[in-house]
Parts: structure tokens; sequence; C-alpha cells
């Protein structure tokens, strides 16, 4: 779904904003009564939070820098 190697996702602020975002977008779906939205925001946040946090590869991104 995500290219999660892309040159954008290299800054860690802008890494945790996206997963923090789409977390609490969820939260907040779920305080609003909102439940199908929290589950679909919650699960993008489940794997941008993978993705971009948990099995991020640093080292391809600046491998990808040097070609």
């Amino acid at each position: 779904m995500f290219d999660f190697s892309h040159p954008f996702f290299r800054p860690l602020w802008r890494r945790i904003l996206i997963v923090a975002v789409a977390l609490g977008w969820a939260l907040f779906e779920a305080v609003t009564g909102n439940p199908a939205w929290a589950v679909v925001f919650g699960a993008l946040g489940a794997v941008a939070l993978w993705g971009l946090l948990v099995a991020y590869d640093r080292r391809q991104s600046a491998k990808e820098d040097r070609e």
C-alpha cells in the first residue's frame, strides 16, 4: 500500500507525525461513536507504525541515496 522506503519518510519527525495523526484520528472516531472509521484508521495507524517505526530500514534509505 505504501512505499516506506520513499525519501519522503526519511526524517524521523515525519514518520512519528504520520503514525500519531492516524492513531489520533482513530481515537477521535472511537470517542465520537464511529467504530467502523476507528477500526479503519486504527489499522492504517498500525500499518504505519510497523512500516515507519518498527521495521523501517535506515540503511536501505541511505543506500538509495548513494545510487
